[in-house]
């Protein structure tokens, strides 16, 4: 009886028969809007302080949404086949707008991030990133056997990814570049690398990374303050302390929309890198494990996605799912992971969710993709199977 009722409670829930995976667009939706409600309540102080009108960030964000919006439903019509025929020009165009942004681009808090253009800026590494998904699923595509059987084949993508790698360090966005890694990385082990490449491959990555970090005092300040942010909770800890209180403020349902103390000018970035802080002293202990789970229903409904384009027979559309599930997972786990103290302090939005016009563009541009995806391998699922040749042997022929 309990086998026949998770049975249909399965067949309920599933979007088989659907034209299109509803849960990834409920989640991708529903994150938009707690985004949008989010920011206008976590900005307005700053707005106020900065341009008198409390709503200007909201607003603003606002815009962003119904421009991304407006852009994925655009991609929605475009064949992947496209997208994969195009990938080394894409590439290179990732490369251009990471060099053009260290040439002219604003900088902004000791970043040069973004390229202006006219009332927009353009953050590079955000449209970098997707291009690097695109044409790292077009490489699996086309070496699948060699990744799996030769160094030199599984290498190539890290290889590119180097000089990429560099021009992030020189703007500098390591939180983009520990993203566009562990992507690559984990695509490849999805397109079923062996095993023992990744072990050294990681033990490599995690040597380098180290020294990368204590290079510089001013990271390995962030280190030690991460450890420990109340040692100094008036310089190098600030941020963090103050996210750890609106964290603490929150409790299980939160002091109420609108009601956060620590937006007032004490927690810096609220709208932005820490709108998670916000959320969970706001909505507390049960609005953040709810955002939480949104994120998890659409990285599990990506990687499902990418499942069935394998077993279809669509490589290009598996590997770009993965990439595209893997990167919504990285982004989201470290900015919740810098904001409650679990990883050292990294510049990354929320995906769907953080103010600013690059990631909310390219984040509905990446479920754009999944949707693409999901429907392509719907249709090829669904074409009939070509019927079987018969010898016809006619009484006239003999």
């Amino acid at each position: 009886m309990t086998a026949r009722r998770l049975q249909r409670i399965r067949q309920r829930l599933s979007t088989r028969g659907q034209p299109f995976d509803g849960w990834l667009l409920l989640a991708a939706v529903a994150l938009l809007m707690v985004g949008l409600v989010m920011v206008t309540s976590a900005s307005t102080e700053v707005a106020t302080g900065l341009t008198g009108n409390p709503f200007y960030y909201g607003i603003r964000h606002g815009v962003f949404v119904v421009i991304a919006t407006g852009v994925a439903a655009g991609v929605l019509y475009v064949p992947l086949a496209s997208w994969q025929r195009n990938g080394p020009w894409l590439l290179l165009a990732g490369f251009f707008l990471l060099i053009a942004v260290l040439i002219v681009g604003t900088e902004v808090n000791g970043s040069k991030r973004w390229i202006p253009l006219g009332p927009i800026n353009v953050q590079a590494s955000e449209v970098a990133k997707l291009f690097l998904i695109i044409y790292v699923a077009g490489y699996l595509e086309r070496f699948l056997p060699g990744v799996r059987k030769s160094w030199w084949e599984f290498l190539k993508p890290l290889i590119i990814l180097m000089p990429m790698g560099v021009l992030l360090i020189m703007e500098p966005d390591y939180g983009a570049l520990v993203v566009m890694t562990g992507c690559v990385m984990g695509m490849l082990l999805l397109a079923g690398a062996p095993l023992i490449r990744f072990i050294l491959l990681l033990s490599a990555v995690l040597a380098l990374g180290g020294y990368i970090a204590i290079a510089e005092p001013y990271r390995l300040e962030r280190i030690t303050s991460f450890a420990d942010p109340w040692a100094d909770m008036y310089d190098s800890g600030y941020q963090l302390t103050q996210a750890l209180i609106a964290y603490g403020r929150g409790h299980w349902l939160g002091l109420g929309l609108g009601d956060s103390v620590q937006k007032l000018f004490y927690l810096p970035e609220a709208h932005t890198d820490f709108v998670f802080a916000v959320i969970a002293e706001e909505l507390g202990l049960v609005g953040a494990v709810s955002v939480v789970g949104l994120f998890a229903l659409l990285v599990y409904r990506a990687l499902h996605i990418g499942r069935q384009a394998e077993l279809q027979r669509l490589p290009f559309a598996a590997y770009l799912s993965y990439g595209i599930g893997l990167v919504f997972g990285a982004q989201a786990f470290i900015n919740i992971g810098v904001s409650t103290g679990i990883l050292p302090t990294k510049g990354l939005t929320l995906p769907l969710l953080s103010y600013g016009g690059s990631s909310l563009v390219v984040s509905c541009v990446m479920v754009a993709l999944l949707l693409r995806v999901d429907n392509e391998t719907r249709r090829r699922r669904q074409a009939p199977a070509p019927a079987p040749t018969q010898r016809v042997q006619g009484a006239a022929s003999q």
